[in-house]
């Protein structure tokens, strides 16, 4: 990875409601607190714009939360702030995440002016697993949505699905898939529910009121979304995500392959000159000090050679390509088998890791089932 690009991450909190099973960093917000927000991110995005005077961006994300619940005219002053504070290659990706009961025309004419892909929060195409997530759309409202975005010149969608949803069967994730390859996105993510602790899900399993399917039911939805999407020619490229040839999504593989990227906003994540660190989730005191980025900073780490290690192997992993022994070389000094070779040698012959004879290791298809599992095999001993 080229070492002078450079990801972007902007972090939009807002949300019409908050999901039943969402534990990410959002909340309702008014048009007053949005106001203040993006005035607030512009200002830390030039206070970082030094960090950056030698980068050049390659991929933009702007994700929450719900982005597109943002008045367009705020998004496009943050894009503005965003393209005069760096330096935005041409053939940027520039991914918005977008609920598809937000849309509107002046959020739709902001998308086909400023963003060049779009993924899309389906979630399912059934009405009553999206009213069992609290989802705020129809099944008609995603599909509208899609065409919408078609009709203004967006290129490069992706549909985000889930399985495991309460009540949902491998018949209806089935339905789902089918509706969603009849549209011909360029990318398709499949996410497994997780039920998160302090989300009303996490309530309703602890009393024993939540149909979660069984794990039988579960791996029969894994192995025919694998079956589905691979019939309908796309490809899968990382543990949840699909892609026709060339779609595959560069921001997020930016982050599997730890390239740097910078997060604005409150809760967001930066990985950068081997330092990581998140902002502040107070929005309050985000909005008082996001002109001094050391006053919002939380949790600095400076990577140590074991943390990136660990790393190379978590994230590389997940991914259908797997890691080298050649970019492991290249990346630390030294050889793979010298630090992982029994550790390798003993999931190959348990089945759940293979390699190609010429120094790339990847999980098996049995891996892949349990790659939560192998991954933890790569945890380094403390010395």
């Amino acid at each position: 990875m080229d070492d002078t690009s450079l990801g972007l991450y902007l972090h939009f909190p807002f949300c019409v409601k908050k999901c039943r099973y969402c534990d990410f960093l959002s909340f309702p917000g008014t048009m007053d607190a949005m106001r203040l927000y993006a005035l607030a991110m512009i200002r830390e995005m030039d206070a970082c714009a030094k960090l950056a005077r030698d980068r050049h961006v390659v991929s933009i994300f702007l994700g929450g939360g719900t982005p597109s619940v943002m008045p367009a005219r705020l998004l496009r002053e943050i894009m503005g702030a965003l393209r005069r504070d760096f330096r935005v290659d041409p053939d940027a990706e520039i991914t918005m995440e977008m609920n598809p009961g937000t849309l509107n025309a002046a959020v739709l004419s902001f998308a086909g002016d400023c963003v060049n892909r779009v993924s899309l929060g389906v979630q399912s195409f059934s009405d009553s697993e999206l009213a069992m997530l609290g989802r705020i759309h129809t099944a008609s409202d995603a599909e509208r949505g899609f065409a919408m975005l078609r009709s203004v010149g967006i290129r490069n969608i992706s549909l985000d699905l889930m399985s495991g949803i309460p009540g949902q069967t491998a018949e209806s994730l089935g339905r789902s898939l089918q509706a969603a390859v009849r549209l011909q996105p360029e990318h398709i993510s499949v996410y497994s529910l997780i039920v998160e602790e302090g989300t009303p899900f996490w309530d309703l399993r602890e009393k024993g009121e939540l149909p979660l399917p069984g794990e039988d039911e579960e791996r029969a939805m894994y192995h025919m979304t694998k079956k589905i999407l691979a019939e309908c020619g796309y490809q899968r490229y990382e543990i949840s995500n699909y892609a026709r040839p060339g779609f595959s999504c560069r921001h997020n593989e930016r982050y599997w392959r730890r390239g740097d990227y910078l997060g604005f906003g409150i809760g967001a994540a930066s990985l950068f000159d081997e330092k990581r660190w998140s902002n502040t989730r107070d929005f309050h005191e985000y909005l008082d000090y996001s002109s001094d980025p050391a006053r919002i900073n939380r949790d600095l780490e400076t990577l140590d050679v074991r943390s990136e290690i660990e790393e190379f192997m978590f994230l590389g992993l997940r991914e259908m390509a797997g890691v080298t022994e050649q970019d492991f070389r290249s990346s630390f000094g030294m050889n793979m088998r010298d630090i992982y070779g029994d550790t390798l040698d003993r999931l190959a012959s348990e089945g759940v890791m293979a390699t190609d004879g010429h120094g790339r290791w990847y999980l098996t298809e049995r891996g892949i089932d349990v790659s939560n599992m192998v991954l933890a095999e790569f945890l380094l001993d403390d010395e």
